[in-house]
């Protein structure tokens, strides 16, 4: 059975601002960290989740991290996000084990980690 959509928005949802600081931090190169994705910290869990929902990203997912990452200082950066938040969702669509595992890994963010 698939998983309904409104779940899957929600993961996404919950996964936005941690993604949201990993490419604040690192911009483009945010799929090619691997030292720090142990770390318990926020950046490292929406690196290591980012990682997981593009692997090393193609050409659209590059572009889409890049907007977010010059959009993070920018007044109005909801365009890059809704983008980036967009194919968030169409990845869990296309693949119906993705959201449970990156929902899982929320459940083990750090402690007072930010989801707001």
């Amino acid at each position: 059975m698939p998983i309904p959509t409104e779940t899957l928005v929600d993961v996404a949802d919950d996964v936005m601002p941690f993604a949201t600081l990993a490419i604040g931090v690192y911009g483009v190169s945010v799929l090619a960290r691997t030292r720090e994705s142990a770390a318990g910290t926020p950046v490292a869990l929406g690196t290591r989740v980012l990682q997981r929902v593009f692997g090393r990203g193609d050409t659209h997912t590059r572009g889409l991290i890049e907007r977010v990452a010059r959009a993070t200082g920018d007044a109005r950066p909801g365009d890059g996000r809704e983008a980036l938040r967009s194919a968030i969702v169409a990845a869990f669509h296309d693949d119906p084990i993705l959201a449970p595992e990156v929902a899982a890994m929320l459940l083990r963010a750090p402690v007072g980690a930010n989801r707001a």
